[in-house]
């Protein structure tokens, strides 16, 4: 299987091995690793993110990790600029990128290219966001489909947030989100990738994330949320949503106790790498599912 002259993909639910498994097959085709985890860019959330750490390196360079401010919002725009330098770096020097994360909206945007809607002003959504509020779920979907008619075809009524991007999309633009997603493709073309997709068990996966929390609440996490809350670090920011800020602080004010912090972080984890496993199943049909029990077989085939 010769895999050097691909850009390899790989995604999974938090805590399922992803970075050690890259960094093996990273030492086999002599590859490097470009981070594809949105809270793993922020330099501040080394623990929270489980970031991977430099020892655990194994002489493979890793690009992307913890460069960002946790003051500044990192868009899948933002990442896909940079991944595409990486990446061309990266084989200019005749090596293989190995792109590592769960960020399902980042794979997105590489495979399938990124809308390129324009912005849209704050004060604007905000409106939108209040209009949403006022007038209640079910009338507000019911005014999306008389703007954008084409849109009940493809957004569920229950789906908040897509029915409100929608709605502002179409008031903004003038014309229909679907009209911009249609005119979108990526830089690449299918050969180029080779497409990984771990699975791994949810009784075991459950196991590893509730002893990666307790790892992280004993190795530092507890101090890098009181560095984090010194920053005062505005809530609208992306940074400010990693799982483990809120409990910590809980904590910190002495409203909840160190063991339903470990508790309430895991349940949390738990639900989150439930939903990047419901994404990839709906989005990765065709990626080469590989089950956690047989990477290292993998591994050796190559």
């Amino acid at each position: 299987m010769d895999l050097k002259s691909k850009i390899i993909l790989i995604y999974g639910p938090t805590a399922s091995g992803k970075s050690n498994f890259a960094i093996k097959l990273a030492k086999k085709i002599n590859g490097e690793i470009v981070n594809a985890d949105s809270m793993q860019v922020y330099k501040e959330l080394k623990i929270l993110s489980a970031r991977p750490l430099p020892k655990n390196y194994r002489n493979i360079k890793h690009h992307l990790y913890g460069f960002q401010s946790v003051k500044k919002n990192f868009s899948s725009g933002d990442w896909l600029k940079l991944v595409n330098i990486k990446i061309l770096d990266i084989k200019k020097r005749n090596k293989t990128p190995i792109l590592v994360g769960g960020t399902g909206l980042y794979f997105k945007a590489i495979t399938e290219g990124l809308v390129n809607i324009p912005n849209i002003p704050i004060r604007f959504r905000s409106k939108i966001r209040l209009l949403h509020k006022k007038i209640g779920a079910k009338k507000f979907f019911s005014e999306l489909v008389k703007l954008d008619p084409i849109s009940k075809n493809f957004i569920k009524s229950t789906d908040t947030q897509r029915v409100i991007r929608a709605y502002e999309v179409k008031l903004f633009t003038k014309r229909s989100i679907y009209d911009w997603f249609k005119n979108t493709r990526s830089d690449y073309e299918k050969d180029d990738f080779f497409k990984i997709y771990i699975d791994y068990p949810r009784t075991e996966l459950i196991k590893r994330i509730e002893d990666r929390t307790e790892y992280m609440i004993k190795n530092g996490a507890i101090s890098e949320v009181k560095k984090f809350i010194r920053l005062k670090v505005p809530r609208t920011k992306t940074a400010s949503k990693a799982i483990g800020i809120a409990e910590i602080r809980g904590y910190l004010e002495k409203k909840i106790e160190i063991s339903e912090v470990i508790e309430k972080i895991s349940i949390k984890t738990r639900q989150y790498a439930k939903r990047q496993s419901t994404w990839g199943r709906g989005n990765m049909m065709d990626w080469n599912k590989i089950k956690s029990e047989d990477l290292n077989k993998f591994l050796k085939k190559i």
